[in-house]
């Protein structure tokens, strides 16, 4: 008996990379696995019914609920998290020097005003130190390269928020070098700022990893960017597939986490980057055996903090729970 053949979309991380390649196989499912060096591609294709299962930005999948029913349930698997506290870049002639002197300034984010690392910073800076979106002008645009509004997903806009796309042919990084906006959110660092080419640019927590770390001693989140969606109908039509799927990935990203403990005995010799061994230890010492848990159990605070932000930024109309978005035969995970 053959298995359910599905599309799967996602990008390439490492530990994605087993599941992709066929060394870890789905049981019960005949996937076909569709990659691109843009994972907004990936985002796109899911949106317009072309794949069954993708990695889809948190941001992209909830505003799908705000339609009659969406056509998406969760997976709790989360391929990309990252501290966003490093993604926050300003102008040096600005004179912002503090979090709350964003406020009444001119700020650009990447792709679309809600991105994912947007919803986190906009909730942190609005809990921790008072500034709310509406106190901000926004700019929406590409850092490195322009890029178009994404036509293909709902741009709710809130009221009392000043939301602009940038004009056509400009990018945020040369509007921040020269001024032209004071601050930026973006999940690409502007390339200036990584060959040092720019005077203009500084990151606003220069210190940022010392910064995220406390953020994570405090709160016990590691922000969650993507969740793996999954089209209703193949979770209705199929209900084994939703847990095979994720035990698949979880499998998947638990072999790469082994490899790396495994490492530590020979101070990860086969890691090209000198002092790794260090970085992990500071790490594993923080963040625990498994630093990057899939389940809803142990992300149910940090996906229930994002669900509060997009609802409290006016991106979702209804309040959110994880009990909410995740397909319910993998609550107990």
């Amino acid at each position: 008996m053959t298995g359910v053949p599905l599309r799967i979309g996602g990008y390439r991380y490492e530990h994605t990379r087993a599941l992709f390649d066929g060394a870890i196989p789905i049981s019960g499912v005949e996937p076909t696995f569709v990659s691109s060096p843009l994972i907004s591609d990936v985002f796109q294709h899911m949106a317009q019914g072309e794949l069954d299962v993708a990695e889809y930005g948190l941001t992209y999948f909830l505003r799908s609920w705000d339609t009659a029913e969406s056509p998406f349930v969760a997976l709790p698997i989360f391929p990309n998290r990252n501290f966003r506290h490093e993604a926050l870049f300003v102008s040096a002639r600005s004179g912002i020097e503090k979090p709350e002197d964003l406020a009444g300034r001119t700020v650009g984010e990447f792709a679309l005003w809600g991105s994912d690392p947007g919803v986190w910073m906009k909730g942190v800076l609005a809990e921790e130190y008072d500034v709310t979106p509406d106190q901000i002008r926004w700019i929406i645009g590409g850092t490195d390269f322009p890029i178009p509004a994404f036509d293909w997903i709902p741009q709710p806009a809130p009221e009392g928020v000043d939301i602009t796309h940038a004009p056509d042919g400009a990018t945020l990084a040369a509007m921040l070098e020269s001024g032209e906006i004071d601050a930026l959110l973006s999940v690409d660092v502007p390339q200036a700022l990584l060959t040092g080419q720019s005077t203009g640019i500084r990151r606003l927590w220069p210190d940022y990893p010392a910064v995220e770390r406390d953020y994570y001693m405090r709160t016990g989140i590691h922000p969650m960017m993507h969740v793996v969606a999954i089209r209703r109908e193949i979770v209705t039509e199929h209900p084994d597939v939703a847990r095979a799927i994720y035990d698949a990935y979880l499998s998947s990203k638990d072999q790469v986490q082994d490899w790396y403990r495994d490492q530590a005995s020979k101070q990860h010799m086969g890691v090209i980057t000198p002092w790794f061994s260090a970085l992990f230890a500071e790490n594993r010492a923080l963040l625990g055996e498994d630093w990057w848990p899939y389940g809803v159990e142990r992300n149910r605070n940090a996906v229930d903090t994002f669900l509060r932000y997009h609802h409290e930024q006016g991106l979702s109309r209804t309040l959110l729970s994880s009990d909410d978005i995740f397909v319910p035969s993998l609550l107990d995970t």
